[in-house]
């Protein structure tokens, strides 16, 4: 039977599990390149569907272009906060951000040509989404256990961002990772530190043998 870790080691995941944040505020001192290769290769050994790997990493480093990232970022920001409605005011006080003040600049994207790969995805082609996602979240939990925030950004135009990257044609950007340090992580999520949101408990979303049916209605 296979051997759990130790005590120490097991404690180490946890912590970066629950101690993981959505950072959105950074100190602008260099991330060690070293450092840095670590987490890429932590995204690079995520499960995938199929093992098809289809996450691809752009890393920014042109000050112009991250500029133009972050200007495609602002524009949808003021659309999502006219979508919100009666929370728009509420949605414009967050800093839901930190482009311009991370060390670096990531953009993470699906590959092109996804639709050769069926093995796991014939039913469920999003299947692909799922495994990026897997790849943010190693890196994710492998930059707080370096000491460093990550604040994943999702308000931005696709095709915006796909011109500005010169993203194959089928390609398409996911996510954008602002990496760096900070002066310290928050301790506990910001949007709930806001009053945004808070943690559904873990009985609204575990189930046993098939989906509760609805609570009957008062009325």
């Amino acid at each position: 039977m296979a051997q759990p870790f130790n005590d120490s080691e097991r404690a180490a995941v946890y912590r970066a599990i629950y101690e993981r944040r959505d950072m959105r505020h950074f100190v602008r001192d260099p991330v060690d390149p070293a450092t840095l290769q670590r987490l890429l290769d932590a995204a690079h050994h995520a499960p995938s569907v199929g093992y098809m790997q289809p996450w691809r990493i752009t890393r920014v480093t042109d000050d112009a272009l991250r500029h133009a990232l972050h200007a495609t970022v602002e524009r949808e920001r003021l659309k999502t906060a006219d979508a919100l409605g009666k929370r728009r005011d509420e949605f414009m006080k967050l800093k839901v951000e930190g482009m311009l003040d991370c060390a670096e600049l990531l953009v993470v994207g699906l590959m092109d040509g996804r639709e050769k790969h069926v093995f796991g995805r014939r039913t469920l082609p999003e299947m692909d989404l799922a495994s990026v996602a897997c790849a943010i979240q190693n890196m994710w939990l492998a930059a707080r256990a370096e000491g460093l925030g990550l604040g994943w950004v999702s308000i931005f135009d696709v095709d915006e961002v796909a011109a500005l990257l010169h993203m194959p044609a089928g390609a398409r950007p996911v996510a954008i990772l602002c990496i760096g340090h900070v002066a310290q992580f928050y301790d506990e999520p910001m949007l709930e530190k806001e009053g945004w949101a808070t943690r559904m408990p873990l009985t609204g979303c575990v189930f046993e043998n098939g989906w509760p049916e609805d609570e009957p209605s008062s009325s």
